[in-house]
């Protein structure tokens, strides 16, 4: 697959030819003092994901026409090599690839698309393709997370909900009735359903009119009371191992609303990123905090996990109260109603837990002192989708910034931001929109920062831009 690419003076940098993003300006980038920020690749079109290989190499992920972009763009898997050669060596034609892991002379990447996402392994000596895991319940509003490899050689990844809140509605309509009619989330044990349907208008009717919907259940389906819904292995908001083939493979969580960003630390844990429900429609959810999860079964040996642990989608929030509560009740929509009779125990606390609607994504740990923050999770935050997801005048600043994790104190600090909130663009200067993705380089001296780009967000929806995704990176030692 051929692809342009033009080495570039930085004064060019302050004239690209994407209206939406025409400046792209290290300067504007706010780090800590002794750290230097310098581009390495403009125009990529919506990057999601990126791995990068022990001779450094980086393998970078776009998206495609998942997101709502016209015409069409392609879901490509691009190589950039340490001597600045940048190619596509695959494309993803049914969904979005989303995550990416080198290993053993594979690369593996996560796609999203239809109503099952997988994961597929590109051979990096031969170019061929294969499907190593398949079937994973999707159609919906979120994403798979992952793949990353543990200190055993497993795989692990994550799939996110099909529903937004618990319960397909008309407030994910452009992803979930238009497009997968008969999407529905899947869960990971045996449930019994309270009955609670939730109420709302029908889109994909001539006619205006109300349907009855149930949790567990595609759009207009309802639920009864005391109805149980058989777990199963390939369930939605899970995550799971597995051997390099996709042989094994073993449920350890699920009720993660959106497994996102996977990293293992030095202590041999994993650790989970997820995303908050949304405080809109018709089971509207406030306030819940973006959090980081450790999957506490990934400790066990391989093939002994016989109950997953359960997270709390769809019926607890991140801070462990129950989506009813009277903290989260709605300034905007329906307030919720329990989903679940007698559910399983929850699993949390979190490790760490951040504002609502940051969109916590991808990370990892740094592992070296040359860089500094030895042991700490740097944590990616896409940024908020509000006014779209929450009706709060603090909320649309949350987010769009990379922070330092302590997993052990619960707290964290700002690593990589502009010098106010929100994407560079609706601030006027040239720095970070969208950060989606980090990972260190096999020295450790530098963070590789990848930026999804331009995302507008209105009442009416959002509006993402092609060609405005940056590759950042992030070196230590040399002032900024």
């Amino acid at each position: 697959m051929t692809l342009s690419v033009v080495p570039a003076a930085r004064d060019a940098l302050d004239a690209l030819a994407v209206p939406a993003r025409p400046r792209v300006d290290p300067h504007d980038v706010v780090v800590p003092d002794g750290y230097r920020v310098e581009v390495v690749v403009v125009g990529l079109s919506f990057p999601t994901g990126m791995g990068i290989a022990p001779d450094g190499t980086v393998f970078l992920l776009e998206g495609g026409s998942t997101w709502p972009t016209r015409p069409y763009l392609p879901a490509r898997v691009l190589r950039l090599t340490p001597d600045g050669h940048l190619d596509a060596i695959g494309e993803e034609p049914l969904g979005g690839p989303r995550g990416v892991a080198v290993h053993d002379g594979g690369l593996f990447v996560s796609d999203k698309g239809g109503y099952t996402s997988r994961i597929v392994r590109y051979d990096l000596a031969s170019g061929e393709r294969s499907v190593v895991v398949d079937g994973l319940p999707d159609g919906g509003w979120h994403e798979p997370g992952g793949p990353v490899f543990g200190p055993d050689g497993l795989m692990y990844f994550g799939q996110g909900s099909v529903s937004q809140n618990g319960v397909v509605l008309p407030q994910g309509f452009t992803v979930d009735l238009a497009k997968h009619p008969h999407a529905h989330d899947v869960p990971g044990q045996d449930v019994t359903l309270t009955g609670n349907n939730v109420q709302s208008y029908d889109p994909t009717s001539p006619y205006p009119y109300y349907v009855e919907t149930g949790a567990f259940k595609p759009f207009g389906v309802p639920a009864t009371p005391g109805e149980v819904v058989r777990g199963e292995l390939k369930c939605s908001s899970g995550v799971w191992r597995c051997r390099p083939d996709g042989t094994g493979l073993e449920l350890l969580a699920w009720g993660v609303r959106n497994p996102y960003g996977m990293a293992f630390g030095d202590d041999g844990g994993l650790y989970v990123s997820d995303n908050d429900y949304e405080e809109t429609g018709d089971r509207a959810i406030a306030n819940d905090p973006d959090r980081i999860w450790r999957i506490r079964t990934a400790d066990l040996p391989h093939g002994s996990v016989s109950t997953p642990d359960w997270f709390g989608f769809p019926d607890i929030c991140g801070d462990g109260l129950p989506v009813w509560h009277e903290s989260h009740l709605p300034r905007r929509g329906t307030p919720a109603k329990p989903l679940l009779q007698d559910p399983p125990p929850w699993a949390g606390p979190a490790i760490y837990l951040d504002k609502p609607h940051s969109c916590m994504t991808k990370m990892d740990f740094c592992r070296s002192d040359a860089f500094g923050h030895r042991g700490r999770l740097f944590a990616c935050e896409w940024g908020t989708l509000a006014p779209i997801n929450s009706p709060r005048p603090e909320d649309p600043e949350h987010g769009f910034k990379v922070v330092a994790v302590d997993v052990g104190t619960g707290t964290a600090i700002d690593f990589a931001h502009n010098d106010r909130p929100g994407p560079a663009s609706a601030l006027g200067t040239a720095g970070l929109e969208r950060p989606v993705d980090c990972a260190f380089s096999p020295d450790g001296r530098s963070l590789y920062l990848l930026d999804f780009g331009v995302a507008r967000v209105e009442e009416a929806g959002m509006f993402a831009f092609a060609h405005t995704g940056v590759l950042w990176r992030i070196t230590a030692g040399e002032s900024v």
